[in-house]
């Protein structure tokens, strides 16, 4: 794909600093641009690639005033991140969505309705009953099951899996390995020790604009009429876990390795770092921050909270809890020495107030 600078900049609302017919092609990183690449600069310890770069044209945010020379044409937009993250998402969808047509061999249940646009790889499988929207990309070896609806311009990446009566959103991307509704780990104790399987009768609802990463678990709901809820625009990682009937918030993100027990409800806006675990039944307040490898063992009311630590604590209590056990070898030795004193003065160590 090639462009010139000028509609590069039309479609990121920028204005043109330099020649505006040059052509770019590719996107580059501006240390490593070369002729027909356009780059960006938002954090300004990377300024000095600037004025040594071959990249066409560099994506720069208002108020940036250059310092040397430059050769690149620039293009001034009002946030240089958010602009080439713009591009970038131009770029990857005209990529993403490039395919179309029905590969074979592929399994289409009966009473299926698809939309125009779609793309079936090879070994797809879509259950009875489904409604697949506009423009739908599922690559090869997909599993769709019975009464699966999925909204407009949403992929499915090799190897992802949908179980029955899920609901998928437009704009969605699910990454290779998702598994979409599955069950959820529910199970009886007996009187002798066993365990008795709990139907998980509910479903999984993804609304519009979320992201599941690779190989990403979400259990169904209990209850027939229940769901599994990802509230639209919320981007998930790789490799997490959400159990049954928990709802995750308005784009809220969530690293890598995080699980999520049963029936929390999570709030919009909330940013949970990797390797976090949250108990079941809780609630997270809107905004809520918890940093990588926290464990959550109560619900948060306050909104904006920032959290750490396990059992996790308020991030600042939590950063005065680290010093001081950082402390407790220096703090030892003087209990020591005071007690050596004290011996020494043949005064009992309880005299002292």
């Amino acid at each position: 794909m090639e462009f010139t600078i000028a509609q590069v900049a039309q479609l990121l609302g920028g204005e043109v600093k330099g020649p505006a017919d040059q052509k770019v092609s590719r996107l580059a990183k501006i240390e490593e641009g070369t002729q027909g690449a356009i780059s960006f600069l938002s954090n300004l310890k990377y300024e000095q690639y600037l004025y040594t770069t071959a990249a066409s044209a560099v994506i720069v945010s208002k108020g940036f005033e250059p310092k040397k020379a430059y050769t690149p044409t620039l293009i001034v937009v009002d946030n240089a991140y958010t602009a080439f993250t713009r591009l970038l998402e131009v770029y990857h969808n005209a990529l993403s969505f490039r395919k179309s047509g029905i590969e074979e061999p592929v399994y289409r249940g009966q009473d299926t309705e698809i939309g125009e646009g779609i793309y079936l790889g090879a070994f797809a499988s879509i259950g009875d009953y489904c409604r697949i929207g506009k423009n739908v990309k599922i690559y090869s070896q997909v599993y769709i099951g019975d009464n699966v609806v999925i909204g407009d311009n949403t992929i499915l990446y090799s190897g992802v899996k949908v179980y029955d009566n899920c609901r998928i959103g437009a704009n969605c991307t699910l990454h290779a390995n998702a598994v979409i509704g599955s069950d959820g780990f529910g199970f009886a104790p007996q009187t002798d020790g066993s365990y008795k399987s709990i139907p998980q009768l509910g479903n999984v609802v993804l609304e519009d604009y979320v992201s599941i990463g690779a190989n990403t678990t979400i259990d169904c709901a209990t209850m027939p009429e229940d769901s599994t809820i990802i509230r639209e625009g919320a981007k998930l990682d790789n490799l997490i876990q959400i159990a049954h009937n928990v709802e995750i918030g308005r784009h809220t993100v969530m690293a890598a390795q995080s699980g999520v027990s049963g029936s929390c409800k999570i709030g919009d806006y909330c940013m949970i770092g990797g390797q976090v675990g949250i108990s079941g039944h809780l609630h997270l307040a809107d905004h809520t921050i918890i940093t990588a490898q926290s464990g959550i063992s109560k619900s948060i009311d306050k909104p904006g909270t920032i959290l750490s630590g396990s059992p996790a604590a308020e991030n600042r209590e939590n950063l005065k809890s680290q010093v001081l056990v950082r402390r407790l070898p220096e703090l030892e030795k003087r209990v020591r020495e005071l007690e050596k004193i004290l011996k020494e003065l043949s005064l009992p160590a309880n005299s002292i107030q």
